[in-house]
C-alpha cells in the first residue's frame, strides 16, 4: 500500500517560507546606500537560488527513496514462493497454484509485503492460481526498484501467469496500479482492477512541489494516463472514499483516460487508502458476476 509517507511534506509552504523572508529583507535594504543596497540584493538573489537549487538536487537524488519503502517478507512465507524466470536480479513473486483457466496477478503498494495477501486471497478465489509479485528490494526479492525494473518484472509475470491459465486478472493497488495498467495495455488482460490508482505520480508530486521542474527531475513518473488509451480489457476502478494519499481528482482523471465503456469506477466510501482492503466488499470486487 502506499503511505502518506510516500512524499514528504515539503512542498509549496516550506518554499516559500525560506524565500518570503527575503522580500521583507530586501524592503529594508532600499534606505541604504547605492553600494550596500546592490550587494544586498545580489545576496538575497543568490540565497533564494541556493535554497530553489538545493531543494531540486534534493528530489532528485532522493526521489526513490521517497517513493519506494521496500518491506522484509512475512516470515514463513518463503515456502510460498517461487523465482521468476529469465529475472537477472533473482525476483520472487507469491504462488498458490491451482490448475485451470483462472489466474489472478496482483501488483502491491509501495510499502507492502504481498505475501501477507496470500491467505485471504486464497480463500477469497479459491479457484484462481495467485501469483503476486515481489517487487526489486521487497520480500526476498533482490536487486532495487524503478519503474522500468518493476515493469519488466511485471509484464513477465503475465507471461508466465498466461502460459498457463487462458484467463489472467490483472489487479494493481496504489503505485502497482501504474504497472497493471500498462501490462493490460500490451497483453490480454481478461480483466483489470485498479485500487486506489492514480492518474500519475509525476502529476501528484508536482502538487506537492509546485516550484520545482518536477517533470524534469522525476524519473519514475508512473504515467497511467499513457496506457489507458490503450485497454481494451474491463476494467473496475477502486476508489477508498477518504484517500489520504492519492487525490479523488486524480483518480477521476484517470477513468476519463479509459475509451469509453470500458472502465467503470466504485467508491467504498468508509475506507481510506490504506484501509480500503478492511472492507468487506474490497475481494469480491476483482471477479466479475
Amino acid at each position: 500500500m502506499v503511505t502518506a509517507r510516500e512524499f514528504p511534506k515539503t512542498g509549496r509552504h516550506d518554499v516559500w517560507a525560506s524565500i518570503i523572508p527575503l522580500e521583507f529583507a530586501i524592503h529594508g535594504a532600499m534606505n541604504a546606500p547605492f553600494p550596500v543596497l546592490r550587494r544586498t540584493i545580489l545576496v538575497l538573489i543568490l540565497a533564494a537560488a541556493a535554497i530553489y537549487l538545493g531543494l531540486s538536487l534534493y528530489l532528485f537524488t532522493q526521489q526513490r527513496s521517497l517513493l519506494y519503502f521496500p518491506q522484509p517478507m512475512t516470515a514463513g512465507a518463503e515456502a510460498s514462493t517461487a523465482p521468476l524466470p529469465g529475472s537477472e536480479a533473482n525476483v520472487l513473486f507469491s504462488l498458490r497454484d491451482v490448475e485451470g483457466a483462472d489466474a489472478l496477478i496482483y501488483f502491491g503498494g509501495n510499502a507492502e509485503d504481498v505475501s501477507r495477501n496470500l491467505p485471504s486471497f486464497s480463500a477469497a478465489f479459491p479457484k484462481h492460481a495467485l501469483y503476486l509479485l515481489h517487487y526489486r528490494g521487497y520480500g526476498g526479492s533482490a536487486g532495487e526498484p524503478s519503474e522500468d525494473a518493476l515493469f519488466k518484472d511485471a509484464l513477465a509475470l503475465f507471461d508466465l501467469a498466461h502460459a498457463r491459465h487462458g484467463r489472467v486478472i490483472v489487479v494493481g493497488r496504489s503505485l502497482g496500479s501504474g504497472l497493471a495498467v500498462r501490462v493490460a495495455s500490451m497483453r490480454p488482460a481478461a480483466r483489470l482492477v485498479l485500487v486506489t490508482p492514480y492518474d500519475s505520480i509525476v502529476g501528484i508530486a508536482a502538487d506537492l512541489y509546485p516550484a520545482l521542474p518536477v517533470n524534469w527531475l522525476m524519473r519514475d513518473k508512473y504515467e497511467s494516463w499513457r496506457y489507458a488509451p490503450s485497454v481494451s480489457a474491463p476494467t473496475l476502478i477502486i476508489a477508498a472514499g477518504h484517500d489520504q494519499v492519492i487525490p479523488r481528482e486524480s483518480t477521476q482523471l484517470l477513468y476519463t483516460r479509459f475509451r469509453k465503456g470500458v472502465a467503470s469506477m466504485t467508491v467504498i466510501a468508509d475506507a481510506g487508502h490504506n484501509s480500503v482492503s478492511q472492507d468487506a466488499a474490497y475481494l469480491p470486487l476483482f471477479v466479475d458476476d
